[in-house]
């Protein structure tokens, strides 16, 4: 075999697995809510809001159209989100490329809930992770006029839930709302991997109904529990949200809630902003690694043909 012959054959070759690799990576995937939809995914080209006047601001503020809303994670938090997470910063985790998620707005999308109701959260994900996922929802008197602070969320969450397992690209896990909370509320969400050293930080813009003197809710509205599939997540992650990142095996553990309440008879304006749309559906977790893949196996078997003729000759 002549040098060129050898040198081509290595191409060939090292061409499909290059690929290969660029496949896994692309599948390398992480997460955030689509419903009650997060921030970064409503302000997404996925989302379906990224023309509001808010999208459209927090875009300018940072930077970027929030193709990578999956990516907005922290690594080496451990827990310590209060020590590391400045206030007026919870949205972005901090994050440079995330920014414009902190802007303190009342127009945000928003979904509609019941104060009280059962709510079931959709946090769209491609590759299993184990961790923890806590909720958190903003106390009553909540400002979102005014950038958002540790003091507005309560020490402890509503709803816990360890090792969910992940279905049709999406974890589901379904928690009572707490049933003193009227108007414009945000719930947060902090999903702490053990898998990996990251931490994902979300939130999502929510309204309840306003209550009468009387304290009776002005409208009855009920939680949204769409089950269409996740999206996809993106493929290029966004540079200022790197970190290492581990496959974990998909178990099906068992998930636990705990739920707090406290009734109320707090009066609110009511919020005449639209609700989100609805999240887009995508083609599940395996299209990037499958798209991938067959395209590494046509190269493969066209680099195969090539080495063969080459020494032939």
């Amino acid at each position: 075999m002549t040098r060129t012959t050898a040198r081509v054959t290595g191409a060939a070759v090292a061409a499909p697995l290059l690929l290969l690799s660029c496949a896994a990576g692309s599948a390398q995937a992480h997460g955030a809510p689509t419903d009650p939809v997060s921030r970064v995914y409503a302000c997404s080209p996925s989302g379906g809001s990224a023309g509001t006047a808010a999208c459209r601001a927090a875009i300018a503020a940072s930077g970027q159209d929030f193709t990578a809303w999956d990516n907005l994670r922290v690594a080496g938090v451990d827990g310590r989100d209060r020590q590391v997470i400045p206030d007026g910063r919870l949205c972005s985790g901090n994050l440079p490329a995330y920014r414009g998620l902190d802007l303190a707005r009342t127009d945000w999308p928003a979904t509609r809930l019941t104060p009280g109701a059962r709510m079931t959260m959709t946090y769209a994900s491609t590759i299993a992770h184990a961790g923890t996922f806590k909720l958190y929802l903003t106390k009553q008197g909540y400002d979102p006029a005014k950038p958002l602070t540790w003091s507005e969320l309560p020490a402890q969450p509503f709803a816990e839930f360890r090792d969910p397992p992940l279905t049709n690209g999406a974890y589901h896990f379904t928690a009572t709302l707490p049933t003193d909370r009227t108007g414009r509320q945000m719930l947060y969400t902090i999903w702490q991997n053990s898998s990996t050293s990251d931490t994902y930080y979300s939130c999502s813009d929510v309204v309840f109904p306003a209550r009468t003197s009387g304290g009776a809710a002005t409208a009855a509205t009920r939680p949204r529990t769409r089950t269409t599939p996740a999206p996809t997540a993106s493929k290029s992650p966004a540079s200022a949200a790197t970190a290492s990142h581990t496959a974990a095996a998909s178990a099906r553990p068992t998930a636990t809630a705990a739920a707090v309440s406290s009734p109320g008879t707090t009066t609110a304006a009511a919020d005449s902003t639209p609700v989100a749309s609805d999240t887009g559906t995508g083609s599940g977790p395996s299209a990037p690694l499958l798209a991938g893949g067959a395209a590494a196996v046509l190269v493969l078997t066209a680099g195969a043909a090539l080495a063969l003729r080459l020494r032939r000759r």
